[in-house]
Order: C-alpha cells, then structure tokens, then sequence
C-alpha cells in the first residue's frame, strides 16, 4: 500500500507502514532524494522567519537542515544527536519519545553548540512533526543553552501536529488505517 502525494512540487509514493494494530503512517524519508531535499528546503526558507541557526535532530532531519544551510548562505547549523560522541564535551540531553521509534530515547547536545545558541535565534527543523516529541525535545536543549527558539518548521505535519498554530510546515499527512484508508 502506497499514499501518493505532492510536496514542493513533485510527486512522491510514500508506504504505507504499521504503527500498532489500529494505526499505519505513510513513511516519508528524504535521505537519498536529492531533489526532494532541495526542492523542500527552498519552499522552507520563502517561509522561514529570521534565524542565526538551525538545529535539527538526528537522523531523517540532517538532509532537510543542510541543505536548508546550504541555501541561505549559513556556516554552520546544529544538530542533537542520538547518543553522545566522544569528541562532545560539557553535553547537555534530554529525553524523547517518537511515533517512529519504538522505545524511548535521548537527545544530546554539545557544549560549544550550546555556547554558540546562547542569546541567539534559533530556528527549529524537522522533516515531519506527529505527536510533537522530537520537537519538545529539541525546545528543551534551545531552552537549555539560553537560545531563542524563532520558529519551528516541517515537511509535513501529521495527525495533531496539523492543528499546531506555531508550526509552518508544506503540507498535511494523514494517518491511515490498517486497509490503508485515510483516518477521519
């Protein structure tokens, strides 16, 4: 079962996966679509309010705030990691809980991260916001570090995160059920 759907312009088969039993999501993954990747964060950045940084969370959102880098010029973005590196120092984390990952897990920041978001504006990046975790997660390591968080943007929104007035995001993403039927 596939959902077919138009983002930025082009076209894309998502599959459609189980959660549980009652619900099933359509899989979005930009790694490897370069133009989708390009294409998004172009349409992004028309919409972005002004920022100094872009923070992420690993993995799916890395493309997304690259290449939204990329384009507007900037040096460096922040990314929270899954687990910490041996190469972080003074680490700052927090705990998360994802529609896409079944148990929970950590955040992590580095230290001369948090140093470089302290008083400045950040922008918070995502390739699809669903129940708002990661997003959670990523407000608390900003808060953390003493930034400001200016705005927070998706690909797509999905399920309440559709309903989220401080989200700017290209398009909705329904949630399905198990005969693959848009959920009402």
């Amino acid at each position: 079962m596939y959902y077919r759907m138009k983002v930025a312009g082009l076209e894309r088969d998502l599959p459609i996966c189980p959660v549980n039993e009652k619900l099933y999501i359509a899989g979005f993954v930009i790694f490897g679509d370069q133009e989708l990747t390009v294409a998004c964060a172009r349409e992004l950045l028309q919409r972005a309010p002004e920022y100094d940084y872009i923070i992420t969370a690993e993995a799916k959102g890395i493309p997304l705030a690259h290449e939204m880098a990329r384009q507007h010029g900037d040096k460096k973005y922040i990314l929270a990691r899954k687990g910490p590196k041996l190469y972080m120092r003074d680490i700052f984390s927090v705990t998360v809980n994802s529609i896409t990952t079944a148990k929970e897990q950590k955040l992590y920041l580095d230290g001369a991260d948090a140093a470089l978001m302290q008083g400045k504006r950040i922008l918070l990046v995502d390739d699809v916001i669903s129940t708002g975790e990661s997003l959670k997660a990523l407000e608390a390591l900003v808060e953390k570090a003493g930034g400001i968080i200016c705005g927070r943007m998706a690909i797509l929104a999905e399920g309440d995160a559709q309903e989220r007035e401080d989200l700017v995001y290209l398009e909705k993403l329904p949630l399905f059920n198990p005969d693959g039927s848009v959920m009402e």
